[in-house]
């Protein structure tokens, strides 16, 4: 529904429908929340417009606003409601809502103001700014106390809004409402009667708004009235005495008790908190803990029921408020007994450390052991672990620890004795307590060396301090006990100290020549060498040290024959008719050194006058022609032969043979005296032979028995060397008689060496030819049955090329030359040369005819 009207002047409120004019101004007015379509007024017929004339004159709303709330029906030329208008959200709490609208017609071109009033309803109901509100009083508020509430709103104005407020019947409360110039209303909380927490704490009130439409509308607010609380009230224990039991091993922050105190004061005044009472003493405080919030005691201190069996504590409770209010009681605590004391171990003597040589059930120690509890739960029983050489004594509550097993600190240098102490109680307790017992060392082992003998080779020509070998010996004792020190023992060597030989270093074993060492002087060095500790009393032991002389080549051939002198040598007579194959003659020589380095080689050299004429053995060194003689050939020859030896690097020596050819010569003169030049020369060639024998078999019989004689003081200990005295070897040389047999003009018959061993177990040789020499000229004879290993301390291989060893220990090596058909004395250990064959053994190795 709505209404048109002008206002002329001051004047001119109509009706709902009516119209007026205000200055010339149309306005209408309609309710808020009228339905779409609602006619607000007829424009057309207001403006003075023809309805007819509407459509053609294009007449339309002009603002946003107006468009969005009317519309203009060009067939009537009504003003419609075009959307629901509520007037409190368009203009709120305002009394008067007017909402312009502006009609615009275009043909021709004008603008109408019109007014639209929205009219109010009584749409909304009173609404408290919260539908439930907390008022807290307190319970000592004094009667007639005013308390303001919140006032309800209502959208709508005039009548419509909030005109009364009512309070749901409470004994203590009233409801009073004050009045303001603005026409608004607000309502109090009145106190009608005294409040009492303890008694009720909480008042549910219901406060109701009405406006003043019809019919009227109410809004309404939950009040709780919360009663603050006065501290009025002490804290209250449940009981005032609390009794309880406590074994004295009760294990720490045990709770046992709770205690609760009530307050029926709210907030702090409620609040209790616990304490130790003053009566409390401070003993006491360190064997239980109490909270302070909750009541809980605990405990926090070794109950002891030796020691105390009853205890007291006094606790107070008190709250927080103005002032402060409390409530005591006391709580009693009895302590039960139980076995919770350990034996005790007290070691009141050690002896520590314990010699080794202690003797059997010897006291090393005292102990004694007590237990705090009594009956069963102080008797004590204490244990030892039975793989220990100790033993426990007990008399009352002592005890000794004994030995009851040898002790040795080689074995074990210290004993961890883990000792038990057990009660009787039950459970039974135990005690473990550890002794590290230490062994002192005694001088109880001898040093020993790590080989039962040392083998050291050194060339010959040694330069002096040259390091030989070292020695090394352990002993298992400790201290000065193990400090060793190592010395040469005084023995003497071809009639020199062994000192003067070698030097060792007394702390680290190391052995140093002192001079240089020939070969061809010493072959094997016997070192004897001792070490010994520092104890009290010192032990000692003794070693071997075989030093191998190892040959050099050093030495040169010697050319025995032909014997060059300063003048001329005499020439060779041959007959011009000799055939090829005639013996020459025949060149002998000597090399002073050993092994390989002593085999020697002949040949020719291209200087010879005709070197086709002539041919020499390379192992013999005879000079045989290579064919006849012819007439072209000279009278005179000259042959140079170039002697060599097999050492690395090879040493030489030439000699010069003349060579005279005559038509006739005597028959004697093809004799083996022809090898000697002169009358003169046949003594010098037999003197060297027979020196060399002597010396070789000199030597020889020198070394062992100088051998023997110190395996001999040795006899009672093991020493690789002992054997020597058993050793076939060792008669094989003593024995030894080298026999020449010289011809009737001086030169060598033959040579016969006879070996004759001290037992008469007979002995076979058997004959092995060297390599790469003639099967007539060189053979090696050893034994079949060779001695034990043990018997010699080290193995010689005198004369296979490239070693200087025996390849099996304990054999005995012989090279001659051998002929068998020549010798009918092998069986007899008797070697035989023929003359013709003598010079040429001892051409190649003289030395060789002794032992190596």
């Amino acid at each position: 529904m709505g209404g048109a009207f002008w206002h002329v002047g001051l004047l001119g409120l109509f009706s709902l429908c009516g119209w007026g004019w205000v200055s010339g101004q149309i306005r209408y007015s309609v309710v808020e929340e009228s339905e779409l379509g609602t006619v607000v007024g007829n424009v057309a017929q207001d403006l003075g417009l023809k309805v007819a004339d509407l459509s053609g004159r294009r007449l339309r709303l002009g603002s946003e606003e107006s468009r969005r709330y009317f519309v203009v029906s060009l067939a009537s030329g009504d003003l419609l409601v075009n959307e629901q208008i509520d007037r409190e959200s368009l203009c709120g709490a305002s009394v008067s809502c007017v909402l312009p609208v502006q009609v615009v017609i275009e043909t021709p071109l004008e603008l109408f103001r019109l007014e639209v009033e929205i009219l109010d309803l009584n749409d909304n109901s009173p609404r408290f700014p919260t539908t439930h509100r907390t008022v807290r009083i307190a319970e000592s508020s004094t009667l007639a106390a005013r308390f303001p509430l919140d006032n309800a709103q209502d959208p709508d104005v005039g009548t419509n809004t909030v005109s009364s407020y009512h309070l749901s019947l409470n004994p203590h409360f009233s409801l009073t409402v004050k009045n303001l110039k603005d026409g608004k209303l607000f309502p109090e909380l009145v106190l009608e009667r005294a409040l009492d927490r303890e008694e009720q704490s909480e008042h549910q009130l219901v406060l109701t708004a009405f406006d003043g439409g019809k019919p009227a509308r109410s809004g309404t607010a939950q009040i709780t009235v919360v009663v603050l609380d006065a501290n009025d009230n002490a804290p209250l224990f449940d009981q005032p005495v609390y009794k309880v039991s406590l074994l004295e091993n009760t294990p720490l922050e045990t709770r046992f008790i709770k205690l609760n105190a009530t307050d029926p004061d709210e907030g702090p005044n409620g609040e209790v908190q616990y304490s130790f009472g003053v009566h409390t003493s401070d003993s006491i405080r360190k064997l239980f803990a109490l909270d302070l919030h909750t009541g809980e005691i605990t405990v926090q201190g070794a109950l002891d029921f030796e020691e105390t069996g009853f205890y007291e504590i006094h606790i107070k409770a008190k709250d927080k408020g103005v002032p402060e209010m409390e409530g005591h009681c006391v709580v009693q605590v009895e302590v039960e007994d139980a076995n919770d004391n350990s034996p005790e171990v007290l070691m009141t003597s050690l002896v520590n450390p314990v010699p080794e040589n202690t003797p059997l059930e010897t006291v090393v120690g005292l102990l004694n052991v007590q237990d705090r509890d009594s009956g069963v739960n102080g008797e004590v029983s204490l244990e030892i672990p039975p793989s220990l050489p100790f033993r426990i004594k007990s008399f009352d509550n002592h005890y000794s620890l004994i030995t009851r097993e040898s002790l040795d600190r080689e074995k074990i240098a210290q004993y961890t004795i883990e000792l038990t102490a057990r009660d009787s109680g039950s459970p039974a307790l135990t005690t473990k307590i550890t002794i590290l017992l230490n062994i002192s060392d005694v001088n109880d082992n001898s040093p020993s060396f790590s080989q039962p003998f040392y083998n050291s080779f050194l060339q010959e020509n040694n330069a002096p301090g040259s390091l030989l070998c070292t020695v090394s010996a352990a002993d298992p004792d400790e201290g000065d006990n193990s400090r060793l020190t190592y010395f040469i023992v005084e023995s003497e060597i071809q009639g020199a100290p062994a000192s003067s030989f070698v030097h060792i270093n007394p702390d680290d074993g190391n052995i140093y020549a002192q001079r240089t060492f020939d070969f061809e002087q010493f072959r094997v060095l016997q070192i004897p060498v001792a070490v010994q500790d520092s104890g009290s009393p010192r032990l000692s032991s003794n070693t071997t040290i075989y030093i191998f002389i190892l040959d050099q080549n050093d030495n040169s051939p010697a050319i025995l024959y032909p014997v060059t002198g300063g003048g001329a040598a005499e020439p060779h007579r041959v007959p011009q008719s000799a055939p090829a194959g005639y013996l020459v003659t025949k060149v002998t020589a000597v090399d002073a050194d050993s092994g390989h380095n002593a085999w020697l080689s002949y040949s020719l050299l291209p200087q010879s006058t005709d070197p086709t004429l002539f041919r020499v053995s390379p192992y013999t060194g005879e000079i045989r022609t290579a064919r006849g003689f012819q007439d072209l050939d000279l009278a005179e020859q000259k042959i140079l032969v170039l002697v060599k030896d097999n050492g690395d690097p090879a040493l030489s020596s030439t000699v010069t043979i003349l060579v005279s050819l005559e038509e006739k010569m005597s028959e004697e003169s093809f004799k083996a005296r022809d090898f000697l030049p002169d009358p003169k020369a046949k003594p010098d060639l037999t003197l060297y032979l027979i020196i060399a024998l002597v010396a070789i078999s000199m030597v020889s019989l020198v070394t062992f028995i100088v051998l023997s004689a110190k395996c001999l003081r040795k006899k009672d200990r093991e020493s690789p060397c002992c054997g020597l005295s058993e050793s076939p070897s060792r008669d094989f040389f003593k024995h030894s008689s080298p026999k020449l047999q010289l011809n009737s003009d001086g030169t060598l018959k033959y040579m016969e060496v006879t070996l004759r061993p001290a037992d008469t177990q007979s002995q076979c040789y058997r004959t092995c030819f060297s390599p790469g020499s003639d099967r007539s000229d060189f053979t090696f004879l050893r034994p079949l049955s060779c001695p034990p290993a043990s018997t010699l301390p080290m193995e010689t291989d005198a004369f296979l090329p490239g070693k200087n060893t025996l390849n099996e220990p304990g054999q005995v090596r012989v090279l001659l030359p051998f002929i068998p058909h020549k010798c009918p004395c092998v069986s007899k250990r008797t070697l035989c040369v023929s003359e013709d064959r003598a010079a040429s053994c001892l051409g190649t190795n003289h030395k060789n005819v002794s032992a190596s």
